[in-house]
């Protein structure tokens, strides 16, 4: 496969050859389909594949052939649900599209500006977990709620904490972030009270999704991660700190994050990822049998946080405690199936100095330690109206760069009464 497409993709883009993110798209009045990010374009794969131009196309005059049928929806769900040969077949011809210069006379029709396009939701969500798996960020938390006691919960170096979120409530990059309500026992105060949260946070996080299901009471071990993940996508667990601390005791969040969660619109094939694993930290001590994983799977990520466009953390992936295989073993090793669309996060990316901390829990200590922006402006907690965006790259295939995209967010006031 060619390392160079006839495509301009300019420098410094998130998406060369080397990546290829699926997407969903529709431009004005038109109806979504699938799409794949070259540079400053999007492939119209169901334009392409309608063409004949997709391994798997039907022959002219038999009716929609498969892959007609995979990129016509309005999501990635049926091409994810097709399993790992169709993701490869499909990868690796539009790689040869966009690499041989004799296929550009073909091709370039089905080639959109992406400026032009509105980008949606790019898979339905089936369920949604979040996992706890930054060691620094559990440790910083721990220090702030618990001086006295020990940083980490007893079972934290055991096992993938996390918890089942509301799959209704992901929402696609872009999609304003409405402050909620609920209720919070304010300091010095008899009883608790209903309002709008004062301590709303975003969390950096990375999730993957789930390609292939699989039965219920039969776990997915380790070794089968490629087999069910399609890909990666940015996420941000957009979190109210008061709410969530009245009520997490003793079951956890609920309203506190069930408002909204965005992810990227833009999903990262596993296979682009290859030339980002790295071994990731030591695990002292060693795993049980079941979480234990041949493989290196920590991920070479450098994530990228602002707030209204000014730069305050680079929080860096790979030192996530958890990796993606050991989260997917340890959520079905009960028997917990999974489901095309189910998204899993990694909890708050967080490295262990203060520039790479992945929330404003962090950052300020729980608003006690303001956030001194570059435009002079301070942040304990978010206000209506900021602006929260978060990118990542990673290395590629040939010593390229590739990235996500962005997942950005906006605050409006709130509606709560």
């Amino acid at each position: 496969m060619g390392s160079e497409s006839w495509v301009p993709v300019p420098e410094g883009s998130h998406f060369p050859i080397q990546n290829l993110p699926y997407g969903v798209f529709a431009g004005a009045g038109e109806p979504p389909r699938v799409g794949v990010a070259i540079g400053e374009h999007v492939l119209d794969l169901a334009a392409a594949a309608a063409h004949g131009l997709l391994t798997g196309a039907a022959p002219r005059g038999t009716g929609p052939g498969p892959d007609v049928r995979w990129f016509v929806a309005g999501s990635l769900n049926r091409f994810m649900a097709a399993g790992p040969g169709a993701w490869q077949q499909t990868r690796a011809r539009v790689t040869e599209l966009l690499s041989d210069a004799r296929q550009r006379r073909s091709l370039e029709p089905h080639l959109i500006p992406r400026h032009t396009v509105r980008l949606r939701l790019p898979f339905e969500v089936a369920d949604y977990v979040d996992f706890y798996s930054s060691r620094d960020h559990a440790a910083t938390v721990g220090s702030i709620f618990r001086p006295e006691a020990p940083g980490l919960p007893r079972n934290w170096l055991h096992l993938p904490v996390g918890y089942h979120g509301r799959a209704g409530s992901v929402v696609v990059s872009g999609t304003p972030v409405v402050r909620p309500g609920g209720q919070r026992w304010p300091p010095g105060a008899f009883a608790p009270v209903f309002g709008p949260t004062e301590r709303l946070d975003f969390e950096a996080e990375v999730g993957f999704v789930i390609g292939v299901p699989s039965r219920p009471g039969e776990p997915v071990t380790a070794a089968e991660f490629r087999r069910h993940v399609f890909g990666f996508v940015l996420v941000n667990d957009w979190s109210a700190r008061d709410i969530q601390a009245f009520e997490s005791q003793p079951l956890g969040p609920f309203l506190g994050k069930s408002f909204a969660t965005s992810v990227s619109p833009w999903v990262v094939p596993v296979a682009a990822l290859e030339a980002a694993r790295v071994p990731p930290p030591s695990q002292d001590p060693e795993p049980l049998p079941y979480l234990r994983c041949q493989e290196p799977w920590g991920l070479d990520l450098a994530l990228e946080i602002a707030i209204n466009g000014q730069v305050m953390s680079r929080p860096p992936f790979r030192s996530m405690y958890w990796t993606a295989p050991q989260q997917l073993a340890h959520a079905t090793v009960n028997g917990a199936p999974v489901r095309t669309g189910d998204l899993f996060a990694s909890g708050t990316v967080s490295g262990p100095e203060p520039a790479e901390r992945g929330c404003l829990l962090e950052i300020s200590w729980d608003g006690s330690r303001p956030l001194s922006l570059p435009d002079g402006t301070t942040r304990s907690y978010l206000l209506d109206g900021d602006s929260v965006r978060i990118t990542a790259t990673a290395p590629g295939a040939g010593g390229a760069r590739i990235g996500f995209g962005a997942v950005e967010g906006t605050v409006r006031p709130t509606s709560a009464v």
